[in-house]
C-alpha cells in the first residue's frame, strides 16, 4: 500500500500527529530492511487502522474516502478509460455523470493524476481514496487484458506482410504508431512497473511470440500475445527508443526516460538478431524504486562500518564483487552518495549509466569512439578529482590506471566478477597486475550476492531435508532450536513464496597480514583461510543468518553460495 510514497506518509503521520517520531523513525528503517511500505507497517503494527489511515489520506489530499465501492460498476462508466490508463494510473472509475467522472484511485499522491485522467476522459475528474486491495481487485475484473483483448488489437490492425522480411519503412512506422500497439506495449511496461520488473524480456520464436519478465530475479511468463505481433510490438519499442526501426540484421542499443504508472523510469533497450525475429530486452530502472544509502541495503553492521571506513580513506582501491545482478552498481551508488559532500569532486565512468545523481560528473563509455574505461581514468586525472568510481575493470590497462590513481592520492570505487572476495586478488593476478602493487592498493573487497526474500503473508514453520542440510554442511544439532521458514505461495507472491530480495555479503579487509600474502603471491584460498581465522564471515554464514532470522530459505541460501 502506497509503497513509493514513503515520505508522503511520514509527512502526513507528523501533521496529524498519529504516531510518534521515533515510532516513525523505526518505521522507516523497518520498510528499507523489509521492503514493504510505511504505510503497510503502520496498518499490520497496529498504529492505526487501514480505514483511519486512508481516510486521513484522502484528508491530507482534499479527496473523499470511500469505505465501500460498489462490485458492480456500469459498462458505461468503466469503458470510459481505457485498460492501459487503468491499470498505468491503478485507478477505477467508478460513477458518471454528464459533466463528471468519479474515479477511485490507489495512489492518490500522483501529482499528474487529475490533469492527466482529465485530458483523457474529456471531463471533469473527481478522485476519491479507496483501498488500494479493493482496486486492484476491481481492476482485475474490469480491466484484465486476455485473449479477448488479443483478438481485438489483431482485428484493429493491418497485419499485412509483417511476417515479410522486407516489409517497408513506411508499413514499420504504420504497424509501430497503430493505437492498439501503442496501448499493448505501455500496458506491458506499466505491469512492469507494479510488478517490480528488473527486465522485460520479447522473443520471437518460429510459432510462438514469448514476452516474459524478470521479478527478483526469476523469469514469468505473461500470456503469449499472437506471434504475428511480434514485427509491430517490437517496432514500436524500438521507435519508443529512438532506434533505425528498418534495421533488424545487427544488435542495436538505446536508453529513454519514461513516464510509466505516474513514475518516472529509464529504460535501457537492447535488440538482437535471431533465427526467428529480433529479441528485444528492456532493463527497467525505477529510481524511486531504489534506495540508494549504505545503512538501508541490508548489511550487518559490522560490515557497514568497514565499508564506511574505507571509503573514507582518502586513497586507495575498494572493490564490490560478485555476478551479474548481485547488486553491485546499487552498493557503489550507495557509497558515492555518502561520498558526494561540497569538499569532494566525484567522477566516474560507467557502462551505461544507470542513475544520475546530483554533484557527481558522470561519464558514458562508448567503445564505438574509443571512450573506454581506460581512456575516461586518463581523462579523469587531469580533471582533478578526489573520488573516482569505474563501473568495471575489465582489461589490464585499466586495472593499472585505477592502481596509479589510487597510489597518487585518489579513493578508486569499482567492481569485478568473481565468485568471493579473496578471488578479486587473483583475478587481478591473472590480468597480469604485480603482487606487490595490487597489495599497496587495494584496502577492501566486498562480495555479495542477492537472494529472494521468503513472502511474509504466507511465511511458515518449513523443516528441510536432510539432503538439504548436509549441502548446507550443518550439524543438525544446530538446527535443534531453531526456526526455518518457507513461504507457502499465496497471491500476493503470485504463488513462488518469495516476494523482494535482500543482500548477503563477505568483506574482505586487506589487513597487513593479508598484505604480506598478496605481495608474497599465494592463492585466493589461503588468502581467504587467513580473512576467515581474522573474523571474515563468508558468504554462506552471512546466508545462515538470514535462514535462522526468517528472511530467506534453505533453498535459496544454497543455490547462490
Amino acid at each position: 500500500m502506497f509503497e513509493s510514497r514513503n515520505a508522503a506518509i511520514l509527512d502526513l503521520c507528523r501533521s496529524y500527529e498519529l504516531v510518534d517520531e521515533s515510532i516513525l523513525e523505526n518505521l522507516s528503517a523497518s520498510s528499507e530492511e523489509l521492503e514493504r511500505s510505511v504505510a503497510s507497517l503502520l496498518v499490520d503494527q497496529g498504529h492505526v487502522s487501514k480505514k483511519d489511515l486512508l481516510d486521513r489520506v484522502a484528508r491530507f489530499l482534499s479527496f473523499e474516502y470511500r469505505a465501500e465501492i460498489p462490485p458492480d460498476i456500469p459498462n458505461e462508466v468503466v469503458s470510459q478509460l481505457s485498460i492501459d490508463l487503468a491499470r498505468m494510473y491503478g485507478v477505477v472509475p467508478i460513477e458518471s455523470l454528464d459533466t463528471v467522472i468519479v474515479i477511485a484511485a490507489s495512489d492518490p499522491f500522483n501529482d499528474h493524476l487529475v490533469d492527466d485522467l482529465t485530458f483523457a476522459v474529456g471531463k471533469e475528474v473527481r478522485i476519491v481514496v479507496a483501498d488500494p486491495k479493493t482496486i486492484g481487485e476491481l481492476l482485475d475484473v474490469y480491466y484484465r487484458l486476455g485473449d479477448g483483448d488479443y483478438k481485438g488489437i489483431l482485428e484493429e490492425i493491418d497485419l499485412g506482410n509483417v511476417e515479410d522480411e522486407e516489409v517497408s519503412l513506411e508499413n514499420l512506422l504504420n504497424m509501430a504508431g497503430e493505437t492498439p500497439i501503442i496501448r499493448f506495449v505501455n500496458l506491458v511496461l506499466s505491469q512492469a512497473i507494479r510488478d517490480k520488473a528488473s527486465d522485460v524480456h520479447f522473443e520471437p520464436f518460429e510459432n510462438e511470440f514469448k514476452i516474459r519478465y524478470r521479478i527478483d530475479g526469476a523469469l514469468y511468463e505473461m500470456s503469449p500475445p499472437p506471434r504475428e505481433l511480434a514485427i509491430p510490438i517490437i517496432s514500436r519499442i524500438k521507435v519508443i527508443g529512438n532506434l533505425n526501426i528498418a534495421e533488424r540484421r545487427v544488435p542495436q542499443d538505446g536508453k529513454v526516460r519514461l513516464t510509466v504508472a505516474g513514475r518516472s523510469v529509464d529504460l535501457r533497450i537492447s535488440t538482437l538478431p535471431t533465427q526467428f525475429g529480433e529479441s528485444v530486452v528492456l532493463r527497467v530502472l525505477d529510481q524511486s524504486a531504489t534506495t540508494l544509502d549504505l545503512d538501508s541495503l541490508g548489511m550487518p553492521p559490522d560490515i557497514v562500518e568497514v565499508v564506511a571506513k574505507t571509503i573514507a580513506l582518502p586513497n586507495g582501491i575498494f572493490i564490490v564483487t560478485g555476478p551479474t545482478g548481485s547488486g553491485k552498481t546499487t552498493t557503489l551508488y550507495s557509497c558515492l552518495k555518502r561520498l558526494n559532500q561540497v569538499g569532494n569532486k566525484l567522477m566516474t565512468a560507467e557502462d551505461p549509466i544507470e542513475y544520475e545523481i546530483d554533484g557527481i560528473m558522470q561519464t558514458a563509455v562508448n567503445s564505438a569512439i574509443d571512450l573506454t574505461f581506460a581512456n575516461a581514468l586518463k581523462a579523469f586525472l587531469r580533471q582533478d578529482p578526489d573520488i573516482i568510481m569505474v563501473g568495471e575493470i575489465r582489461d589490464l590497462e585499466t586495472a593499472q590506471i585505477a592502481i596509479q590513481a589510487s597510489l597518487t592520492g585518489h579513493l578508486v570505487l569499482s567492481t569485478l566478477h568473481t565468485n568471493d572476495a579473496a578471488g578479486a586478488v587473483t583475478r587481478l593476478m591473472d590480468m597480469g597486475i604485480e603482487e606487490f602493487l595490487i597489495a599497496s592498493s587495494i584496502e577492501a573487497v566486498l562480495a555479495q550476492r542477492l537472494l529472494r526474500r521468503i513472502c511474509m503473508d504466507c511465511r511458515r514453520e518449513h523443516m528441510p531435508s536432510v539432503a538439504l542440510i548436509e549441502q548446507l554442511e550443518l550439524d543438525p544439532e544446530m538446527l535443534a532450536n531453531r526456526q526455518i521458514y518457507a513461504g507457502r505461495g499465496c497471491d500476493n507472491c503470485a504463488k513462488t513464496g518469495y516476494r523482494g530480495r535482500l543482500g548477503i555479503f563477505e568483506i574482505l579487509e586487506i589487513t597487513e597480514s593479508i598484505r604480506e600474502l598478496i605481495a608474497a603471491g599465494e592463492p585466493s584460498g589461503v588468502i581467504r583461510e587467513r580473512a576467515i581465522q581474522q573474523g571474515m564471515r563468508t558468504l554462506r554464514e552471512d546466508g545462515l543468518r538470514s535462514i535462522f532470522t526468517g528472511a530467506t530459505s534453505v533453498e535459496e541460501v544454497i543455490r547462490y553460495t
